[in-house]
């Protein structure tokens, strides 16, 4: 099933898209919700982050191909991104006027199902609602200087999340590809991930709550470059779709 998150009017929904078609929801479907009966055209929606986590993690160093000779870690590098870093398709990420060297991340994300504490990587499979593409915006200068990745990668609309939820894929073999104004900039599966998702949520979990809605980061593969204002980056997961996003100066 395709769950998006939509805005027609003065409606902000869930919905289950079908083709053409997105019949709304009560609620999230991961919050228990069902279908209204009422239907709009594709066309006629806009759609948003397709949820509204209330915690955002993210793994670093996930791939060997981004190690670029780096030792590989002993367990997922977790940190946190900010809840307000959402943003969703077609939004712009916005530069800060202080920022220097921001980087693209393709990336992807898992949807959290069901309220997930201490579990083993083999219950953590049940924990997953689904998977949607995300980009790990990136300022490279603050990553490297600062304490804490708080702004590096926590500032607003550094978190681009869509365009839907794809639930019933196997997230352990998909195809990953960021786009910079039309070039393929990265391509890998998610078959090579240092820490499949299973460990990882099982890891998070050992420290962290995950509720249902909320999303981690998986990790970004190979080399990331910087982005300018007016640049379009695209990220496309097999299964899900594209997820759009053009850069502008804050």
């Amino acid at each position: 099933m395709r769950f998006v998150r939509f805005a027609y009017g003065d409606v902000v929904a869930y919905g289950e898209e079908r083709g053409d078609v997105v019949h709304e929801w009560t609620a999230a479907p991961f919050w228990g919700g069902s279908a209204t009966g009422r239907t709009f055209d594709r066309a006629d929606v806009r759609l948003l982050a397709p949820c509204e986590p209330s915690k955002v993690l993210a793994v670093g160093r996930n791939f060997a191909s981004h190690l670029h000779g780096r030792e590989a870690p002993r367990e997922p590098g977790l940190f946190a991104k900010m809840p307000t870093s959402i943003i969703g398709p077609g939004d712009p990420i916005v530069l800060p006027p202080d920022s220097q060297d921001v980087h693209f991340e393709g990336e992807l994300v898992v949807v959290i199902g069901r309220r997930t504490r201490s579990v083993t990587p083999e219950e953590a499979g049940g924990c997953v609602f689904g998977v949607t593409c995300g980009n790990d915006v990136s300022e490279r200068v603050w990553q490297r200087g600062d304490l804490q990745w708080l702004r590096a990668k926590g500032s607003d609309s550094f978190g681009p999340l869509g365009p839907a939820i794809e639930t019933g894929l196997d997230h352990a073999d998909l195809n990953i590809q960021t786009r910079l104004n039309g070039q393929t900039m990265q391509a890998e599966s998610s078959a090579d991930l240092i820490f499949p998702v299973e460990e990882v949520i099982s890891f998070a979990s050992q420290y962290v709550t995950l509720d249902p809605g909320d999303v981690v980061y998986l990790g970004t593969p190979g080399s990331t470059s910087a982005m300018s204002p007016g640049d379009v980056v695209e990220i496309e997961v097999d299964g899900v779709g594209v997820l759009t996003n053009r850069v502008v100066a804050g």
